[in-house]
């Protein structure tokens, strides 16, 4: 191995944990049934103020307010001002990124999967040959 073979290794190695603590963000802010909803509705109406997004749920403004800074470190709302309002939107590219990284995910095992099935399909056709003497 060379030494620029190692840098790329080292460097697809610092990506992927990069990767992995922004996947991990974005997971753990979405594994709360108060933000999915905040970023239902926020993603359904365009932009939304705290106060609008704090009407129609049992959760106080300060705590939506706190919802969506934990969507926002996640890097899946942004908030801006609009006059004297602060009003919040979806930022769907880390959204899509998870997303994708999931659907990756999911497409290797189900290669793996349709590996073991050959495998076992091909195994039984040896253990019961069509001999029909």
């Amino acid at each position: 191995m060379n030494v620029k073979d190692g840098d790329r290794r080292d460097a697809a190695l610092d990506t992927s944990r990069t990767t992995a603590t922004e996947m991990s963000n974005v997971f753990a802010a979405l594994g709360d049934p108060v933000r999915q909803y905040l970023l239902e509705e926020l993603a359904a109406v365009g932009a939304a103020s705290v106060t609008s997004l704090a009407a129609p749920v049992d959760v106080s403004r300060q705590a939506v307010d706190k919802h969506l800074r934990v969507l926002q470190r996640a890097g899946l709302v942004q908030s801006g001002r609009a006059g004297r309002e602060v009003l919040w939107h979806v930022r769907p590219e880390e959204l899509l990124r998870s997303a994708s990284w999931l659907s990756a995910l999911a497409e290797g095992w189900q290669r793996r999967l349709m590996g073991i099935k050959a495998l076992a399909e091909a195994d039984g056709a040896e253990a019961h040959p069509d001999d029909v003497s």
